[in-house]
C-alpha cells in the first residue's frame, strides 16, 4: 500500500513552484513519466486532483493551492530538523546553499568559496547568483540557507549582519580623464547607462543621480557591468559600479575611473539567514569570514580610483 512521502511532498513542491512537468522533473532529477507518476499517487492517496493538467503549464486546483503552501511549511520544518541536527555535531559541515547578488558574486565568491574551503573542509557550498527579491524569496521558502546582498532588506523574518561597505565609482571615456569630476545635480544630465530593472544596484544609482528637477537621462540598461564598462569604453556614455569591481571590470577597457565628491554614495553589504534557522551561531562566524573577504578585496581595489 502507497503511504504518503517526503519524496511526494518535494516533488509536488517543485511542481507547483514550477508549473511544468518537464522542467519539474529536470530540477528533481528525474524523468518526466517517473514524476508525472508521483503526482498520480500523490492525488489518489488525497482523493482529489491536485493539478489541472495542460499543454504547455499546469495549473493548481484550489487544492493544490493550499495543499502547496502547506507542504512548504512542511518541508522549511524537515529541513530546519537538519540543520538542528547539524548545530550539534561540531564544525559546520554538509550543503551550504549560499546565494549572492550579480553585482558581489563575480568579486567577493570565489574568495570566499576559498576561504570557507579551508575553514570547513566539511562543507559543501553551493552558490547561487541572481537579484535580491529572487534570493530572500529562496531564503523564505528555505531554498538557500543564506544570502549575501545589499542591506537593508527589512524582512522581519531574516537576521541581517552589515559586513562593510564599498563606494560608487564613476567610469568614464578615457578622454574624459582630464575632466571634472561631476556632481550629482550633473551626473543625472549625462548619458548614464545602468543595469536593468530588478538590480539593486541600480536603484541606488539612480537614487544618487536623481534631482529634484528631472529624473536621471538612462541611455541604456545593460544586464551585467561589464557591458556597461565596455560601453562607457566606446565613447556611449559614463556608469558607476561598485569598488569592488573597479580592477576587474576596468583592467582591458579604454575607460577611466574616478571617486566621486563628497559625500560619495555607498552601500552597505551584509549577509542574511531566517532567524529560525537553528544553524544562526554557525551563520555567523561565515559572515565573520565574508567580511574579511570583503575588506581585503576593497583594500586591493581602493588605490585603482583616482
Amino acid at each position: 500500500m502507497i503511504s504518503l512521502s517526503m519524496k511526494h511532498l518535494r516533488y509536488f513542491d517543485a511542481l507547483a513552484k514550477i508549473g511544468h512537468f518537464g522542467r519539474a522533473a529536470e530540477a528533481c532529477a528525474i524523468s518526466q513519466p517517473a514524476l508525472s507518476l508521483q503526482i498520480r499517487e500523490l492525488e489518489e492517496l488525497i482523493g482529489a486532483p491536485l493539478v489541472e493538467r495542460g499543454s504547455r503549464r499546469i495549473r493548481l486546483t484550489a487544492l493544490g493551492d493550499e495543499f502547496a503552501e502547506r507542504t512548504r511549511l512542511i518541508l522549511r520544518s524537515v529541513d530546519e530538523l537538519q540543520d538542528l541536527a547539524r548545530a550539534r555535531h561540531g564544525p559546520l559541515s554538509g550543503r551550504l546553499r549560499i546565494g549572492v547578488i550579480p553585482t558581489v558574486a563575480p568579486y567577493l565568491l570565489p574568495q570566499v568559496i576559498k576561504t570557507l574551503t579551508r575553514h570547513y573542509p566539511g562543507l559543501e557550498a553551493r552558490p547561487r547568483e541572481a537579484v535580491t527579491q529572487k534570493l530572500i524569496e529562496d531564503l523564505l521558502e528555505a531554498r538557500l540557507d543564506v544570502a549575501i546582498v545589499a542591506l537593508p532588506v527589512s524582512e522581519p523574518s531574516l537576521e541581517e549582519v552589515p559586513l562593510f561597505s564599498e563606494e560608487f565609482i564613476l567610469v568614464r571615456p578615457m578622454e574624459d580623464a582630464g575632466m571634472p569630476v561631476p556632481s550629482a545635480d550633473k551626473l543625472g544630465e549625462m548619458r548614464l547607462l545602468l543595469l536593468e530593472e530588478g538590480h539593486c544596484f541600480r536603484n541606488q544609482a539612480l537614487s544618487f543621480c536623481s534631482t529634484t528637477n528631472a529624473p536621471p537621462r538612462v541611455l541604456m540598461e545593460g544586464s551585467s557591468l561589464s557591458t556597461l564598462v565596455q560601453m562607457v569604453g566606446a565613447g556611449i556614455g559614463v556608469t558607476l559600479i561598485p569598488q569592488m569591481a573597479v580592477d576587474m571590470e576596468t583592467r582591458q577597457s579604454t575607460v577611466s575611473v574616478f571617486r566621486l565628491a563628497e559625500p560619495r554614495p555607498s552601500r552597505t553589504i551584509g549577509m542574511v539567514w531566517r532567524k529560525s534557522n537553528p544553524l544562526s551561531a554557525q551563520f555567523a562566524h561565515i559572515a565573520e569570514i565574508v567580511r574579511e573577504c570583503g575588506l581585503e578585496k576593497l583594500g586591493r581595489v581602493t588605490d585603482s580610483a583616482a
